[in-house]
């Protein structure tokens, strides 16, 4: 399948089973726009000899026959299947995302985790826990070097003295195994002190801090108990941690919600503020006036299309930042096997509750259908953990038919599920705004190319 678009003065066609991207001209663009198969040049002749010559047809249908010919427009699904067949992946685990807080000194009225307890009793999880997960990664991640270890929570600075030990005892598993662990932490920011700054500036490789745009927006929703806005404690705090990171990676990540559908002057807000890595996600549920209905859906879309207008009118200037949906990287970015199987939820990457319970990932945590093991005993559910290993974009019906599939790699497995109760049914909206981010960081990246930016 081909799909065409026209943006920004662009006009682009995307073939969805080799993931090649065409820039496109006006003769191009309409022999393609709305055909779902390599069409015939005698079609193509009766649809356009009223607007282009013979000749003009002619030489530009031979284009699209050449590009079809080499796979890169109008390729199979089987062509997909092949190359995806062709060579084994390394499914060993990979990342464990350490849920060292059950407990949060916030109370965000999106939270997916239940204002951070993830139903399950407030708690924070053990040193000996924390280490045996440590373990538990370093034995079962065969054939890597590279392995990752995230502090997420709830809030994980309510258990900072583990998180001191875990990564204290990770440098002493690196010399003794050989491994290197990378490490994140995800946090409110409001804990953080002189000493928590440096700590994490020094020992943590990425660092990601939740702040949802403007003062009123942001207070709206993320406040304590006594609703109190958390902006003003936060903001400052994560502007010296940011100012110390000395290269070192790192996010700012807001969620925008029905309230706040003008999301983008909430992205350029934190773009002023000085920070030059951001993300601002849609919230995801349903009922509360929080959430999104089909009818929001063009505003939406409309919304992203005018943050990306905006983005390009800062990419020349030391305004420039980098927002994480438009950061499609069309020449080194990830491989085949990552783009069909996506995070690895399941199998290359586990979550781990406070008491050590193990989970596909850590918005899985507190289902307990979804424990899949422990960091004891190890997994003891293997036939939850293949039925995400085999959940992708070739077994998902949706994704196969799909002109996006290899940009979004299918979408979050726990989307679907807490949306269409399974994993493998897609989450409609998320795919709708996917497919914009998509179509927006696909076009800035060919103005980059056009522009030599």
């Amino acid at each position: 399948m081909v799909h065409t678009y026209s943006l920004n003065g662009y006009n682009i066609a995307i073939d969805g089973n080799s993931g090649s991207i065409h820039m496109l001209d006006d003769i191009t663009y309409h022999m393609l726009k709305d055909t779902n198969e390599m069409p015939s040049l005698v079609n193509v002749q009766e649809k356009l000899r009223k607007k282009y010559t013979v000749n003009e047809i002619s030489e530009a249908y031979n284009e699209i026959k050449s590009l079809n010919e080499q796979g890169m427009l109008f390729s199979s699904i089987k062509s997909l299947e092949e190359a995806v067949g062709s060579k084994q992946m390394n499914n060993c685990l990979k990342a464990l995302c350490l849920h060292v807080s059950h407990d949060c000194n916030l109370r965000c009225e999106y939270c997916f985790a239940s204002s951070g307890d993830y139903n399950s009793g407030r708690m924070l999880m053990s040193k000996d826990v924390a280490l045996k997960a440590l373990d538990y990664l370093a034995r079962n991640s065969k054939g890597r070097r590279n392995i990752e270890i995230d502090f997420f929570g709830g809030e994980p600075l309510m258990n900072f003295d583990v998180v001191k030990e875990t990564v204290a005892y990770g440098r002493k598993v690196e010399k003794i195994t050989g491994k290197h662990f990378y490490f994140t932490i995800t946090t409110n920011g409001t804990l953080l002190d002189k000493e928590k700054i440096n700590y994490i500036n020094e020992n943590m490789d990425n660092v990601v801090i939740s702040i949802d745009g403007r003062k009123e927006v942001h207070d709206a929703v993320r406040h304590d108990r006594a609703c109190r806005g958390s902006y003003d404690k936060v903001m400052p705090l994560a502007k010296e941690l940011v100012a110390g990171r000395n290269g070192k990676s790192y996010f700012i990540r807001g969620t925008f919600t029905a309230r706040n559908k003008d999301f983008s002057k909430d992205v350029m807000h934190l773009a002023d503020m000085g920070f030059k890595e951001i993300s601002v996600e849609p919230v995801v549920g349903s009922a509360e006036d929080l959430y999104f209905k089909e009818s929001d859906i063009p505003e939406i879309l409309k919304e992203y299309e005018n943050l990306a207008f905006q983005y390009i009118g800062r990419l020349s200037d030391d305004r420039k930042f980098r927002f994480y949906h438009f950061n499609i990287d069309l020449y080194d970015g990830p491989c085949l096997f990552k783009r069909v199987t996506a995070c690895g939820a399941g199998y290359e990457y586990l979550a781990v509750s406070p008491e050590g319970n193990l989970y596909p990932c850590h918005q899985f945590v507190g289902q307990d259908k979804f424990v899949i093991g422990n960091v004891y005993s190890g997994i003891n559910n293997s036939k939850k953990c293949n039925e995400f290993m085999k959940n992708n974009i070739l077994s998902k019906e949706k994704c196969r038919d799909c002109w996006a599939k290899l940009f979004c790699s299918g979408g979050c497995h726990a989307n679907a599920y807490f949306s269409n109760s399974s994993i493998s049914e897609p989450n409609e909206l998320s795919c709708i705004l996917q497919k914009k981010r998509i179509e927006c960081a696909i076009m800035i990246q060919v103005l980059k190319g056009d522009k030599a930016i």
